[in-house]
């Protein structure tokens, strides 16, 4: 025996109309406030810096690797020597351009658990901070460092994850503990590194 035809809805179908209904709002208010936003072009250099990069136009080769450091776009990238791994990362920079620097060092030490000091100018700039701090937890160079030529220039990582992506640092690069994790295995000493 077949069951009559009705016109009123299903639960299920009244149901599945009910939340779309409700739930519509929400989605074009978040869609309409966002069409609305202009981003700064600080915000689209960011989005953009997200997008594979060719080597070439930084590095005249890969001999030991080579790692790119883009301080606008806070974004580090990694090419292997043979060219078989491209790794990008968010980073942190530094706080103002002065603490900045710019140009091509290298890879000179690779630290699997660094210990941290001051430089004289950052005690300077805060007496309140200790005069060391061992590997650990507590230790703002995070689980690992990669020392670049450079007197005191790390790129290192971060137990405080809120650096990320900002301007946060006295100088060095900042990357999540499992980014710097992964980078300290695959660069070298002798990697070269370029900051733009």
């Amino acid at each position: 025996m077949s069951k009559p035809s009705s016109n009123l809805p299903s639960r299920r179908t009244f149901l599945a109309g009910s939340a779309a209904f409700f739930g519509t709002p929400a989605v074009a208010q978040t869609v309409a406030g966002q069409a609305e936003r202009d981003p700064t072009q600080s915000e689209r250099r960011n989005i953009s810096s997200f997008r594979t990069l060719d080597w070439q136009p930084y590095f005249e080769n890969l001999r030991n690797g080579a790692i790119l450091v883009d301080i606008d776009s806070r974004v580090v990238r990694y090419w292997s020597e043979d060219q078989s791994i491209y790794k990008l990362y968010p980073s942190s920079v530094p706080l103002t351009e002065d603490l900045t620097r710019r140009g091509r060092t290298r890879v000179i030490l690779k630290d699997p658990a660094p210990d941290w000091r001051p430089t004289p100018a950052m005690k300077k700039r805060n007496p309140e901070w200790p005069d060391y701090v061992a590997p650990g937890p507590d230790n703002p160079l995070g689980s690992r460092a990669l020392h670049l030529s450079w007197t005191y220039y790390r790129i290192h990582g971060t137990h405080d994850t809120r650096k990320i992506g900002r301007k946060s640092s006295n100088g060095c690069i900042g990357l999540y503990n499992e980014h710097i994790e992964e980078l300290y295995e695959m660069a070298k000493v002798g990697t070269q590194v370029l900051l733009i």
